[in-house]
């Protein structure tokens, strides 16, 4: 495995060695062992997966103390800009962000810390999105700001006419008006 360090602090953009041969592919998509060597310490507690097609976005989320997570997050089939944003309040980069194209085509996967938000715009149809966290969900512990912050001004890859997002997070207030829970 290939461990990619960004420019923000703590976050990694991780590549598997594949196999390939006659019959198809194989690769890990964890391993301990290599993780810990990285230095990455994670105890992964769930696993989750989401369906999405294109436009579709989700986000931005975090979990505030004592339910904070760490997510390893890949996609199993389509493509998604995934993007993270420092919310850690004491830290040089805070508010800004990494964005990352994981698909089934180029198996990369993206492991970040808590202090972090985190969302994803599904670049195709039937895109499944699956993630490790290292806590579990908790609803009361739950952060959030608008996908669309015009501060942030993220490039999520769609337009705005393109972008489906829920009702509930089109509600999300902007950076600027949270308080940093890291």
């Amino acid at each position: 495995m290939k461990f990619i360090k960004t420019h923000i602090d703590g976050l990694y953009i991780i590549e598997p060695k594949l196999w390939e041969d006659d019959r198809g592919h194989f690769y890990e998509s964890y391993n301990k062992q290599l993780f810990e060597e990285a230095g990455i310490i994670a105890d992964f507690v769930q696993d989750n997966e989401s369906l999405s097609n294109r436009g579709v976005v989700r986000g931005l989320h975090a979990q505030r103390a004592p339910f904070a997570q760490g997510k390893l997050m890949r996609v199993v089939q389509g493509k998604v800009m995934d993007i993270v944003v420092d919310i850690r309040k004491h830290s040089p980069t805070f508010g800004q962000y990494v964005r990352v194209e994981l698909s089934s085509e180029n198996r990369r996967m993206f492991w970040v810390p808590p202090g972090f938000l985190h969302g994803f715009a599904a670049l195709v149809d039937h895109t499944i999105f699956n993630y490790k966290v290292t806590s579990l969900y908790d609803k009361a512990s739950e952060v959030g700001v608008v996908w669309n912050d015009p501060d942030l001004n993220i490039d999520w890859g769609i337009t705005d006419q393109v972008a489906h997002v829920s009702e509930k997070d089109k509600l999300l207030p902007r950076l600027k008006e949270i308080e940093a829970p890291f």
